[in-house]
């Protein structure tokens, strides 16, 4: 069922907007209410009569501000029922639609996934992995658990780190979305409330919210994280699990510091929240720099997720939980009504390549160069956009001057390339004002993309303009 917001409620968010002429004042504020969130999406606008009333305007200004609203995409008119919130292009934007592509996909830029290409190395690790394949061949393939040589190596690569750990600890899966899934499966049921952030990784939230538990946003600022809101939210939520990148953080690239770990795991000790702790782009350190101690290390009770996908290749369906002791049992009972284990061949490749490092030195050199490379294309041809560079991880998170991301989105598409709008990563609407750029494609590609992304904000932003402009007096002399 959609919701409401009264005429009262739009008054106090207007606030005193531009009234120069009032009608586009007001219908540009209220694009910005809706594209951040403040106005949720699907949600029923006063009636004119009521805003005109709220606002002490003239009817005349509130019906043109809803009909600049419908035309710029942000409302809909409905038969009978008022007039509802929407963002262009509709909610099927706000969903990663990676595996389902649509006509034309093929040919355009791909920038929707975050993932890179295999690095040199990974077809050797696959024929050197076949060679071994026949000692498993005479029994029956599952590991419900993981390969056990594959599990002491996962656990190795924690104790590196500086956070002991025994291979028992260790649940191979197909994948961190099959590890997310199964955690929310073991520690939470229907109803639960879950922390996560916002912006967050889309299909983690999807996989957790499938186990029926209801999410609740801490959000994620563009420069870091508010570690007292933080606090606020857990109080407030009294949430089973709190789910969190601190590595590199998708889609914002913050890296959380050991202090700010400290605190945060002091949060969850005094409301007994147990972290998810996603390591997804924990390995992807593209400076070379030393990375803060696992979040387990300040949290003991933290059920930590790993992936191969982006330290290695998304094609290699392998991910991993470090689960604390005692927590086994439940995340198994919880993972065999699930599946049986992850493919045995994969599985002796990751041994293979754990064998040589979190991630292979020459994917960290190409990422390195592939991120400079973006980032100097869009300071170039898109300099009014603010990001952060980050460190490590496979994205740039993008502050556009307006909450104009979706409209970007959908005329890049209609110039061959296909990016996220910050809407996909928002946990409950908004963040229209953001989208995110891999540098997961070779320099000349991003390049390409950005001219293209360029353009399409051209042509966004001057629209726009035109819609907002006032119209031009008639003068008689």
């Amino acid at each position: 069922m959609s919701g409401a917001i009264s005429a009262a409620r739009v008054s106090t968010l207007v606030g005193d907007f531009d009234r120069s002429p009032a009608y586009a004042g007001l219908a540009d504020a209220l694009v910005l209410l809706i594209g951040d969130g403040r106005i949720g999406l699907a949600t029923r606008l006063p009636s004119e009569r009521e805003l005109t009333e709220a606002l002490g305007v003239s009817r005349t200004t509130v019906t043109r501000a809803y009909a600049a609203l419908r035309d710029a995409g942000y409302a809909e008119a409905r038969r009978g029922a008022g007039t509802f919130t929407r963002v262009p292009g509709g909610r099927s934007r706000a969903h990663d639609r990676a595996l389902l592509p649509r006509p034309g996909d093929h040919e355009a830029i791909d920038l929707n996934c975050a993932a890179a290409t295999a690095p040199p190395g990974l077809a050797a690790a696959y024929v050197e992995a076949a060679a071994d394949l026949p000692a498993y061949l005479g029994g029956h393939g599952y590991f419900p658990a993981g390969l056990p040589e594959l599990q002491a190596a996962v656990a190795a690569s924690y104790d590196a780190r500086g956070l002991p750990t025994a291979p028992e600890q260790i649940m191979v899966t197909p994948g961190a979305l099959s590890a997310a899934s199964i955690v929310a499966r073991a520690c939470a049921g229907p109803g639960d409330r879950v922390v996560v952030e916002s912006p967050v990784y889309p299909n983690a939230t999807q996989a957790i919210r499938d186990s029926g538990v209801r999410l609740v946003a801490s959000p994620v600022d563009p420069d870091g994280w508010d570690l007292d809101a933080v606090g606020a939210t857990l109080r407030q939520a009294s949430a089973k699990l709190a789910y969190l990148i601190p590595d590199f953080q998708n889609p914002t690239g913050h890296v959380m510091t050991d202090a700010q770990r400290e605190e945060y795991a002091g949060h969850l000790r005094r409301t007994r929240t147990v972290a998810v702790v996603d390591e997804a782009h924990q390995a992807l350190a593209l400076e070379g720099q030393e990375m803060p101690r696992p979040f387990a290390c300040f949290a003991p009770e933290t059920i930590t997720i790993g992936s191969a996908s982006k330290s290695f290749w998304g094609g290699l369906r392998l991910g991993w939980v470090r689960a604390p002791e005692g927590r086994m049992d439940a995340l198994t009972h919880a993972r065999v009504a699930m599946d049986l284990g992850a493919p045995v061949m994969e599985q002796l490749v990751l041994t293979r390549l754990l064998a040589q490092g979190p991630v292979l030195p020459d994917h960290v050199a190409r990422l390195r160069e592939q991120r400079d490379v973006l980032a100097a294309a869009l300071r170039e041809h898109l300099p009014e956009w603010r990001f952060v560079l980050p460190t490590g991880g496979l994205a740039v998170w993008c502050q556009l001057p307006a909450p104009l991301g979706t409209a970007v989105a959908d005329e890049a598409e209609r110039l061959g390339l296909i990016i996220t709008p910050g809407p996909v990563f928002a946990a409950e609407g908004g963040l229209d004002h953001f989208v995110r750029i891999p540098w997961t494609r070779p320099g000349a590609e991003l390049e390409e993309a950005v001219r293209r992304l360029a353009a399409a904000w051209a042509v966004v932003r001057d629209r726009q303009s035109q819609r907002t402009r006032p119209g031009v007096r008639v003068m008689v002399a």
